[in-house]
């Protein structure tokens, strides 16, 4: 069943004292460390409470798609975060590979245009029950001066909703963005589009503290789920607590609030 599918029923057959369970489907926690040990320490500490693990640059670079399979054997769903940004044949070439490790989600630069964005769908059409392919948009660690920086004088929500209409015109409906522009592309992608939202910190947290660090535009679980979120992913919040699977259970309940019933 596609992801979407799964995540619309589980939501609407929840019923209220259930809505933790809900939320559990729609919480990825980011394997950023830097070892196949320390991974599976980390995922080990959060058995029974978590569901969904990205694996990014840091760990496969570190440890490569060996990582992967004990946590598809395990029966754990993964987001492969490596973020594909290359000529349309490289990239489906990757896209292609990628499908073949029992990932359920994996994603491409949405910058990298048309023809690379239409590569990366048409690498998965022979692809059995193939991964949810997301374009990353802008990232949460940009903005408009990073922006300008790079020669765009706009705004990051204008780039954002630039981005997202390539993609659909692509074929794309999952996204990744920041928390700040999930509301208007869940106006673009309409109700099946998946929108995968890092920058996630828990309510009551320092604005500028630890575990603010590089993100710029960030939002509490609650708010990221009422303005449309389907997955949120959150790293340093959950991995360097003193206690991962503590400070997990506190999201998933911040998430399991803003739910429907």
């Amino acid at each position: 069943m596609p992801i979407s599918e799964r995540l619309n029923s589980s939501v609407s057959a929840t019923p209220q004292g259930h809505k933790l369970d809900a939320a559990r489907q729609r919480l990825i926690v980011a394997l950023d460390v830097p070892s196949a040990a320390a991974s599976d320490e980390l995922v080990k500490s959060l058995e029974g409470t978590c569901h969904w693990f990205k694996v990014g640059l840091e760990l496969f670079t570190a440890a490569g798609p060996a990582v992967i399979e004990p946590l598809v054997a395990r029966g754990y769903s993964v987001f492969l975060d490596l973020k594909f940004h290359d000529i349309p044949n490289t990239v489906a070439g990757a896209v292609r590979s990628a499908a073949t490790l029992g990932v359920r989600m994996i994603n491409v630069h949405a910058a990298g245009g048309p023809a690379m964005l239409a590569a990366a769908k048409s690498a998965l059409d022979s692809v059995a029950n193939p991964p949810e392919l997301l374009a990353v948009t802008v990232l949460t660690s940009i903005d408009a001066a990073a922006l300008k920086a790079g020669g765009i004088d706009h705004s990051p929500a204008h780039q954002v909703e630039l981005l997202a209409k390539m993609c659909l015109e692509a074929g794309i409906r999952g996204f990744v963005c920041s928390p700040q522009e999930v509301a208007a592309l869940r106006s673009l992608a309409g109700p099946s589009g998946i929108l995968v939202v890092p920058g996630i910190r828990p309510a009551g947290a320092n604005p500028s503290g630890p575990n603010i660090d590089d993100q710029k535009r960030i939002a509490t679980p609650a708010d990221a789920i009422r303005n449309g979120a389907s997955f949120l992913v959150v790293g340093r919040p959950i991995t360097q607590a003193p206690n991962p699977a503590q400070a997990a259970q506190a999201i998933l309940e911040e998430m399991a609030e803003a739910l429907p019933s």
